[in-house]
């Protein structure tokens, strides 16, 4: 495909949730799955925003009419996200993290900014506006096509979760409102359909090295695109980099279309589908539905404070992953661990034992090797064991366990044990050892001592200490 010949120009939004409490009040961000304890059912109707307009997108979605119905929980929703109580002031530590996402970015930090209300009315907020604020610009992206701009990086809060839809009532969770949420949208600066993922994966990686969450709907992408001058398409939902591009050739081939036929393209929101096509989703926004929030103070941010970010800020892990490799951690390791996060919990742990395969083995492949034996969740696993990964180290620096007794400790302490009890492991009795490495030898005449320390291992499963096995074996040859 000829890029440059269809004028193609293309920006991405990526927005991703922080791990931290809600934005503006203190309740916890997770998501819900038992029954509710209330609804609150509701209508919501367009108004002008701050230029005195309304914008045309609240406009088509008040002309539909429908009812919300809001689901919460008594334990884990409050008044704000029912938008009965003024918000309380920004959470400092998604601040912090947006921040340092920016700083990553290259981006210039606002030091006073105002907290904004953006016109909001399908539903998806039970005030009719999203709290967003702007925190830094102008930072850019190096890419092996040329620079990328960063235009803008805000600070907002997460719209509640779409639960179904009957009828004319549409029905809400209030679990995902105001979890904080970064907003990264880049400048129009991208020339083809590979650079645009090569930015999408540079800055998945930037977030990956901060404090955000994982997982599924934690993180979405959209693409906007527009071919020959024409008008701009935002496709939402852009996020499987297995498909990626050939969405974005797909939605070119459209725009194709509609110009050869001579029908301008409609600056639209659509839907991008598995089968990586699209559907109409609603009208382009426009800049009509911004106006202040005046239930909070303008956001000001110290020149002290942003220089203490500088100073701290997080690797990125591309680095982390190399720093891992010249510590010996195997190329498969250094995927496990990337892959579930946990470079982090890793280095901690490094520090209080050495072998850095045999940590990534503990934290990764154990709990899910427990879980599926144990018949339990991973994150049922990891919550009963993570506190004592430490404790366990300890004790193999002092040669009071091997390691191959961690995990049948780790599996103890999922049945429920206290950690004194589940550190009585079985020991091997040296005269077992020594009988059966003797039968190994008999077996397997001819081998060198290390051929013999390695079947030895094997056949204990770790459960011996390896300068005793070698030891042994060396008696016994030298017979």
């Amino acid at each position: 495909m000829d890029y440059s010949k269809l004028k193609f120009k293309s920006g991405l939004e990526i927005h991703q949730q922080l791990d931290t409490h809600k934005l503006f009040c203190n309740c916890p961000s997770i998501l819900r799955g038992d029954l509710p304890d209330f609804y609150v059912e509701r209508k919501l109707h367009a108004v002008a925003g701050e230029s005195g307009e309304v914008d045309r997108a609240a406009e088509y979605q008040a002309s539909l009419k429908k009812t919300f119905v809001y689901q919460g929980y008594r334990n884990s929703t409050c008044l704000i996200e029912l938008d009965e109580e003024p918000p309380h002031e920004i959470n400092e530590d998604a601040l912090k993290i947006a921040l340092q996402i920016a700083l990553l970015l290259n981006c210039k930090i606002i030091p006073v900014t105002q907290i904004m209300r953006k016109t909001v009315i399908d539903g998806s907020n039970t005030s009719g506006f999203q709290r967003t604020v702007l925190i830094a610009r102008d930072g850019y992206v190096e890419t092996a096509f040329g620079r990328v701009g960063i235009e803008t990086i805000c600070l907002e809060e997460d719209a509640a979760r779409k639960v179904k839809v009957e009828g004319e009532k549409v029905y809400w969770n209030l679990d995902r409102l105001g979890i904080p949420l970064v907003e990264i949208a880049t400048s129009p600066d991208i020339k083809s359909a590979e650079q645009a993922k090569e930015v999408a994966m540079y800055i998945g990686d930037v977030l990956r090295s901060c404090k955000v969450k994982r997982g599924i709907g934690t993180i979405r992408q959209d693409v906007n695109i527009s071919i020959l001058e024409g008008n701009r398409v935002e496709m939402k939902g852009v996020q499987d980099m297995r498909t990626f591009i050939k969405t974005i050739e797909n939605e070119v081939l459209r725009q194709k279309e509609l110009y050869d036929e001579g029908t301008p393209t409609q600056p639209e929101v659509r839907n991008a589908l598995p089968d990586c096509s699209s559907e109409f989703l609603r009208p382009m926004p426009g800049a009509d539905r911004m106006y202040p929030e005046t239930d909070l103070p303008l956001l000001k941010l110290s020149r002290d404070f942003i220089d203490s970010l500088k100073k701290d800020l997080p690797k990125l892990r591309s680095e982390s992953a190399g720093e891992l490799r010249e510590r010996g951690l195997s190329e498969e390791m250094v995927k496990l661990i990337l892959g579930e996060d946990k470079i982090e919990e890793l280095k901690s742990l490094a520090e209080i034992y050495s072998n850095l395969n045999f940590i990534a083995k503990m934290i990764v492949l154990f709990p899910k090797e427990i879980a599926s034996k144990e018949n339990k969740t991973l994150e049922e696993v990891e919550e009963q064991v993570m506190d004592y990964y430490g404790d366990i180290l300890r004790l193999l620096n002092k040669k009071k366990i091997v390691e191959g007794d961690v995990k049948d400790i780790l599996i103890n302490l999922v049945k429920g044990m206290d950690f004194k009890e589940a550190i009585k492991i079985e020991k091997v009795d040296n005269s077992e050892i020594e009988e059966e490495i003797l039968k190994i030898i008999k077996e397997k005449p001819g081998l060198n001592a290390n051929a013999y320390m390695g079947l030895v291992m094997a056949k204990f499963k770790g459960k011996i200490n390896g300068k005793q096995a070698m030891d042994v074996i060396n008696k016994l040859m030298n017979k």
